[in-house]
């Protein structure tokens, strides 16, 4: 019996976790962990994600644990923990000695100073520290409509099969984990940057809007990371340049505006 282990128990990795649970053939097949064992012990109890996930049931097979340990051993591995923590859980499963395959839900760059840039993208710094395959999901979807059974869409590039395409291509860029979750992220009014954007809009100082906000938006931290690697390669990116001094060096949302729209057009090709 093949068995699964979402390791995280964030609104994402709790609705994966739902996901899986409720289409496995044999049970119990998948397991959520979560660092905090007290969370575990409340979610274990009430059967729901209050935190992260209020209102949705979880299935009566869904396995709760906070022993890393013990989750390590599942068939397959689905990391669930925001970007910036995947290296460091990364590193805590080798030491656990664990060696199935792995898969990651979290989207952005990592901290990478054996990278001339100082950051890289995830699959950079966790391939080679890996000893079995290892992959990517993304695509333009959100925790409570997948936890929900709703219709969605997702993308899984993996190693050993699209080794080739890690360096990117444009096709990938237009396709859901490209252009779809962009969209998605800009426009559904479930996406935290797209709240933390909006509340930027109202003058809002970041800080507060994290604060409220309870949960990770992921693109505050990759703006940093863009913009770094922006600069490690020479590339001009005016719209990753105006995000960042909006989050960190408190430009007004308008005054941002009015500056992309005073540039000079040219070819985004060059």
């Amino acid at each position: 019996m093949a068995t699964v282990a979402i390791l995280g128990a964030g609104a994402w990795g709790t609705a994966v976790a739902i996901h899986l649970a409720e289409r496995a053939a044999a049970k119990p097949a998948v397991t959520l962990w979560t660092r905090d064992e007290g969370q575990a012990r409340a979610i274990a109890a009430a059967r729901v994600n209050a935190r992260y996930l209020p209102g949705i049931a979880l299935p009566s097979s869904l396995v709760i644990t906070s022993d890393l340990r013990a989750a390590a051993r599942a068939d397959l591995l689905v990391a669930a923990t925001p970007v910036a923590a995947l290296p460091g859980l990364v590193q805590e499963l080798v030491a656990h000695r664990a060696g199935a395959p792995l898969v990651w839900l979290s989207k952005g760059f990592v901290a990478a100073p054996a990278l001339p840039a100082g950051v890289g993208l995830a699959h950079q710094v966790i391939t080679p520290l890996w000893p079995a395959p290892v992959g990517i999901v993304s695509g333009p979807t959100f925790a409570e409509e997948v936890a929900r059974g709703l219709p969605a869409a997702l993308t899984v590039a993996a190693t050993g099969r699209l080794s080739a395409a890690l360096g990117g291509k444009r096709e990938t860029l237009m396709g859901l984990a490209g252009l779809g979750d962009l969209v998605l992220t800009c426009t559904g009014d479930l996406s935290r940057n797209r709240r933390v954007g909006l509340a930027l809009a109202q003058g809002k100082r970041l800080p507060a809007i994290l604060a409220e906000l309870g949960h990770v938006a992921e693109g505050v931290t990759a703006a940093i990371a863009a913009r770094a690697l922006a600069a490690h390669h020479g590339v001009e990116m005016p719209i990753c340049e105006i995000v960042y001094r909006v989050l960190y060096e408190d430009l007004p949302a308008r005054v941002a505006v009015e500056e992309l729209l005073r540039r000079e057009p040219r070819s985004e090709r060059q």
